[in-house]
């Protein structure tokens, strides 16, 4: 039984020297880890000021308005 490429979370592939290099698609490296307080601030946030991230991320300690939107954007693609 074969696997769909789009279901993994890299493929491997050579350089030109013939070293083993691991690509990662596109969301798994740019997913933002956000705890489950973090995302529930996010949610109510969004749900008062829309996409204002820089409001949002300043009622999130150590977290810039581009990761929030980063967050946002992630999460709701899957959607």
């Amino acid at each position: 039984m074969e696997s769909s490429s789009g279901s993994q979370l890299g493929k491997n592939s050579k350089t030109s020297d013939g070293r083993e290099t691991k690509e990662v698609n596109s969301t798994a490296q740019n997913f933002v880890h956000f705890t489950e307080e973090e995302e529930d601030i996010v949610f109510r946030m969004h749900r008062l000021v829309g996409n204002r991230w820089e409001l949002i991320a300043g009622r999130i300690p150590g977290r810039t308005a581009e990761e929030v939107e980063k967050f946002w954007a992630i999460k709701h693609q899957a959607t």
